[in-house]
């Protein structure tokens, strides 16, 4: 698209269009909420990380990044090595009994690493 035809979809000028994408002047509200409908994605443009980076999570994803959000330090680390024992086809240390490790171990650094038969998969805290 040409930066006229951008320019006009947004309802800037073709001056205004090239002043945003040389930086001499940075765009209003208005014209960054009409660049989605010119095909143009907005989290791109201010960040340089694409919007498909991040797929839109159904509800049960939902439920759980705010239970996570809830939880104090400790109850999180406790949802990441339970979420990380059943990504890895491995029960929650509470379907394997108590003191029954399962392979997993938490290293120095506060990682995560469960033991499985083709290696290890590795989850590092953040």
């Amino acid at each position: 698209m040409s930066q006229q035809a951008l320019a006009e979809q947004c309802g800037v000028t073709a001056r205004s269009q090239r002043n945003y994408e040389s930086g001499e002047r940075l765009p209003d509200a208005g014209y960054l909420a009409a660049l989605p409908a010119a095909g143009v994605d907005v989290l791109y443009v201010l960040t340089g990380e694409r919007s498909g980076a991040h797929p839109a999570h159904d509800a049960a994803e939902q439920v759980l990044l705010d239970s996570y959000r809830r939880c104090n330090a400790q109850a999180r680390q406790h949802l990441i090595q339970t979420a990380a024992l059943l990504a890895a086809g491995m029960p929650p240390a509470s379907a394997r009994g108590a003191g029954s490790s399962g392979g997993q171990s938490v290293v120095g650094d506060d990682a995560i690493q469960i033991g499985s038969v083709t290696g290890k998969a590795r989850i590092k805290n953040r």
